[in-house]
């Protein structure tokens, strides 16, 4: 935010959306409080992406587009979701909603967060004492975490080569979450067996990158999820009134730990 200390009265920063990893907290005067974006119809969105995403991998999709391109007519083993393992990282309100619909598909559902969560359904793991336990059981990983520094370039080499080989991989979070470099290498090396990307390190991707082409990987141009209007102006003016009526703000950020 430029020029912030220009604004004497500012008091709340709202983020139009529900990372904040776009401010530099450092910038902020600690009197203005930066409330996240945290709103149903934004977590409802997000769920659907993520459902096709991993119905689309579980379902083999990349691998029969490559054959279509190919002309090729060549059947592949159908197994039931119940089979299959979806993991996802983060568990907060967006996290949450997507394990919520993966749930209704009958996916065997695990989850990995940075402090300790209890879901129903769901087998959660905390810190990275448990994260290589976690990501050797996921047929299908999900990325939603936060982009803070413990959490940029957590998708390396070294922590993909802990998934199961031939593992899906959706990234929904950050692109900076993810070390292209090593996922392509994972990718090429049957490590990863497909990924379906909505974010990048650079966006848009630039037009020479690998990514673009390589036959495993399905790119969408950072739509998983976009603030509604009409809800998020609800969750705005609900925030309002209460610092109107003296009442502690919701989803204020946590400046320690950067969400």
């Amino acid at each position: 935010v430029a020029d912030i200390e220009r604004y004497t009265s500012l008091r709340v920063l709202f983020a139009a959306g529900a990372g904040v990893d776009q401010f530099d907290l450092s910038k902020i005067p600690e009197s203005v409080a930066l409330v996240r974006m945290v709103d149903d119809s934004l977590a409802d969105i997000m769920a659907e992406f993520v459902v096709m995403s991993a119905l689309a991998l579980h379902r083999e999709m990349p691998a029969y587009r490559v054959a279509q391109a190919a002309q090729v007519w060549e059947p592949l083993s159908i197994l039931p979701a119940a089979t299959s393992r979806v993991g996802v990282m983060g568990l907060g309100q967006l996290g949450q909603a997507c394990l919520a619909q993966l749930r209704h598909l009958k996916f065997q559902l695990l989850g990995w967060n940075r402090s300790a969560r209890q879901i129903d359904g769901v087998t959660t793991y905390t810190g990275p004492g448990e994260l290589a336990s976690f990501l050797s059981q996921c047929d299908i990983l999900v990325n939603l975490l936060p982009l803070t520094d413990s959490t940029r370039g957590i998708l390396n080499r070294e922590t993909l080569a802990q998934l199961p080989r031939g593992a899906g991989l959706v990234n929904v979070g950050r692109g900076e979450h993810v070390v292209e470099a090593d996922l392509l290498a994972a990718l090429d090396a049957g490590q990863v067996g497909a990924a379906i990307l909505d974010v990048f390190q650079q966006e848009p991707l630039p037009q020479a990158h690998p990514l673009w082409s390589h036959p495993q990987v399905w790119v969408t141009p950072h739509i998983a999820s976009t603030m509604q209007v009409e809800g998020g102006a609800a969750v705005v003016a609900k925030n309002i009134l209460r610092d109107l009526e003296g009442a502690e703000l919701l989803h204020t950020v946590d400046r320690q730990a950067g969400y």
